[in-house]
């Protein structure tokens, strides 16, 4: 069940229950690809860090350890130790970022492990039937993912038979849901819009999808080659055709900035690997812009990553410290540089659900912007002053 509590705009601030429990949103989704979060990052500590939803990869478990396996172990969430929402995604991506070695037919497509080589098979079926075996609390349709450069009658042709996958999709986990072995028999089902940047193909397809009466929408096949402003438009234009009493997924997206424009323009649900994986290198995201910690000025500098963030890394180690793990190789330095950026996405969603309620997120929305852009600038030009405290003896 999806509820809308406020609206500022096209700003949501809206609760989707299910049956991992409410999930307010916006809401940016934590990616653990494996079932897990690179950097060390546990389900544990997830929960210092107000994670609400975790997002796994179905192609990814389906080859290592295998959703059989997973299936055999009582479902994901009991195999990750993870009480929370789940989404899974549909493999499609794969169909995407595979390219080189995938043969797409109407029944499904053919391509190799990107681990071993050995050939692959996954159609709309076969995707539910591994998602069923995981038990996710939200499945999400398979889809191909076109280009954003491709031609516009590749793209017509991509998305008339993605039409036809998530009628495919929908039988199948109707069917699934209703067996009696089945891990979750509530698990829900997103479709995927695609279209690439054709407005006719993504209204269209909106539409078509959008009788369905899906559990929610995505919007995909968005940051892959096309501008920001681009996206936005794409955004502007397909949200209003899918249906405003269900949560709407922006798949893969993405910077703080991102996220901000996009809320303005309806997007519930966002996931991204920028804050683990950036995190990792020490690219770090704060209210006022992100900063490189391995940078030198950085040294000798005994303040947190951000004044009055109280996630695990700033709640105790000082920027001198995490510069020092990160330069060592210890493995200490990668999870509190992830754990930092995971907290600040999703207090960033807090703090966007708060704007919303009180009305005033188109100001929340550019200070934000203006704060992180000139924070950025600075940085980049070196121009960003740090007292050196540093004591000796």
């Amino acid at each position: 069940m999806y509820k809308i509590i406020k609206k500022d705009g096209n700003a949501k601030r809206a609760e989707f229950s299910t049956v991992h429990g409410v999930i307010q949103t916006p809401v940016f989704m934590n990616v653990a690809t494996v079932a897990a979060i690179k950097g060390g990052v546990s389900t544990y500590d997830l929960e210092g860090i107000d994670t609400q939803v975790v997002l796994s990869n179905t192609y990814h478990l389906h080859l290592r350890p295998g959703d059989d396996l997973i299936y055999r172990m009582g479902g994901l969430h009991k195999f990750m130790s993870c009480d929370k929402p789940i989404l899974t995604d549909s493999g499609g991506f794969q169909v995407f970022s595979l390219a080189k070695t995938r043969r797409i037919k109407e029944e499904g497509v053919y391509f190799h492990s990107h681990i071993d080589g050995h050939k692959l098979f996954m159609g709309p079926e076969e995707s539910m039937r591994i998602q069923s075996h995981l038990g996710s609390t939200i499945a999400m349709a398979f889809d191909e993912c076109p280009s954003a450069k491709a031609e516009h009658e590749y793209v017509q042709m991509s998305v008339d038979r993605t039409t036809r996958w998530l009628e495919r999709c929908k039988r199948e986990m109707d069917r699934l849901n209703g067996l009696p072995y089945t891990v979750n028999p509530h698990q829900m089902l997103f479709g995927i819009n695609q279209g690439a940047i054709f407005d006719d193909i993504r209204i269209e397809h909106a539409k078509r999808i959008s009788e369905m009466d899906l559990d929610g929408y995505a919007v995909g096949g968005l940051a892959v080659g096309e501008s920001h402003e681009e996206m936005y438009h794409v955004l502007e234009t397909t949200v209003p055709y899918l249906p405003e009493n269900k949560p709407t997924y922006l798949m893969g997206v993405g910077t703080p900035a991102n996220i901000l424009e996009a809320v303005d323009r309806g997007i519930d649900f966002f996931d991204c690997v920028y804050p683990s994986r950036n995190g990792r290198h020490g690219h770090l995201y704060t209210k006022r812009g992100h900063i490189n910690i391995l940078n030198a000025r950085y040294e000798y500098d005994d303040s947190p990553i951000e004044e009055g963030c109280k996630c695990p890394a700033c709640s105790r180690y000082s920027k001198a410290y995490i510069r020092h793990l990160l330069k060592a190789g210890e493995m200490l330095g990668m999870r509190l540089c992830v754990l930092h950026n995971l907290y600040f996405y999703n207090h960033l969603m807090v703090d966007i659900r708060e704007a919303i309620e009180k009305g005033e997120y188109g100001a929340f929305k550019k200070q934000m912007l203006d704060s992180m852009q000139e924070f950025d600038g600075a940085e980049q030009k070196g121009k960003y002053n740090i007292a050196h405290n540093w004591r000796k003896g």
